[in-house]
Formats: C-alpha cells, structure tokens, sequence
C-alpha cells in the first residue's frame, strides 16, 4: 500500500531526524575520543565538531517533535537553524579534512610549550610516550622531557613520542569527523526541504474535509 503524501512526508522527516540524531551523537563521542587521546585543545576545530553536534542533535529533537505534531512554528524554526548548522557543519567538516601534519604539528608545539612539567608528565603517563618530538627544531626540549620522562615504556623499550601518537590519533579523529560530517551536511539541505514541504501540507486529521 502507497501511502499518501502527508504521510510519507511525515515519516520521512521523522527517520532523517533520527538520523541526524545519531550522526551529532556520533560527532560527539569520535571527537570527544580525539580530546581524550591527548589531542589537546589548540586544535580548536575538535571543539568546534563536539559544538556542531550538540546543536544536530537538540535540533533533531526539535524536528521529531514538531514533525509528529505537525507543528508549524517549531518546523519554522527547525527549518532555519538546520540551515545554519549545514553551513556551519559544511565549514568545520572542509578544515578538518584539509587540515594537514604540518598544521596538526605546529599546534601540538605551540600547545606543548604552555604546558607544565607535571601536565606534561601526566600526558606521558596517559599515552604511555616521552617527549613530543625528536627533531633537530625541538632537541632541547626533547632532552629535557625526556630526562623528567617517568611513563611505563621506559622499562620496557625505547619510547615513542607523544607527538608521533596523538598525530596518528589526530589524523584519524580529523578524518572520520571530515567525512561524517560533510557526508551529512548535504543530507541537512534535503531535511530543510523536507521540512518546507510538510510544513505547508494539509494535516487531514486536523480537517478531514481538506481533501474531498
């Protein structure tokens, strides 16, 4: 049975609200995941996919509900803040994708060299490295972190830099986020039509007598 186009509208508009739902869950937690990895926060475009997808998220709830009760102002404004999250979303995707190593590593230095001995330490620690990295540019610093170094792979073997791992971790967290969310940022643009179109649709539950 085909069903009528206030229906499939509806019930459209409700499975890409539940999508949008676990995709800014999913931008979230990967990069969430980043930050945790000791990808610190200079790289401000992780914070900026973890803002994007708190605002998918409230505003997939919004369009559930207002989809289910067909309500005008809620889809009205659903409708304009999609948008401007598809531009925003659109934007952080491009830079996390385009961001290259010698970005990623130039900010890593910059952050590295206001931290303390003991965040440093604690990092160390964390990723189970010393030192950020072992180049002629930052030698000095090297040496020196590694001396303070106390993480768990030095009784074992030689340590990999923590440069090395949150770059590779980095790189990775940049990539599933990139592609995500420019994936579904295109989607974001079907959702507002969508929702255009349902919203100027006549509910028949409401006046039954629109359709005769």
């Amino acid at each position: 049975m085909v069903c009528g186009g206030f229906t499939c509208s509806k019930n459209a508009l409700c499975s890409l609200n539940v999508v949008y739902m676990l995709v800014g869950l999913l931008l979230i937690v990967v990069a969430a995941w980043g930050k945790g990895f000791g990808i610190v926060s200079s790289i401000h475009i992780i914070g900026g996919v973890i803002a994007v997808g708190f605002f998918l998220l409230l505003i997939a709830i919004v369009g559930l509900i207002g989809a289910v009760h067909h309500h005008q102002v809620m889809l009205f404004f659903y409708m304009v803040i999609l948008f401007i999250v598809f531009l925003f979303q659109f934007g952080v995707s491009c830079s996390c994708l385009a961001m290259n190593q010698g970005q990623q590593e130039k900010l890593l230095n910059s952050s590295w060299g206001m931290m303390n001995n003991d965040t440093r330490n604690s990092i160390e620690k964390k990723l189970d490295c010393c030192g950020l990295f072992n180049n002629t540019q930052n030698l000095g610093v090297f040496m020196s972190d590694l001396h303070l170094c106390d993480a768990p792979c030095l009784k074992k073997s030689p340590c990999l830099t923590c440069g090395e791992k949150m770059l590779q971790h980095s790189s990775e967290a940049l990539k599933i986020l990139g592609g995500v969310g420019l994936f579904f940022s295109f989607t974001e643009i079907l959702g507002v039509w969508l929702a255009m179109r349902y919203r100027n649709q006549k509910d028949p539950r409401a006046n039954p007598s629109a359709f005769l």
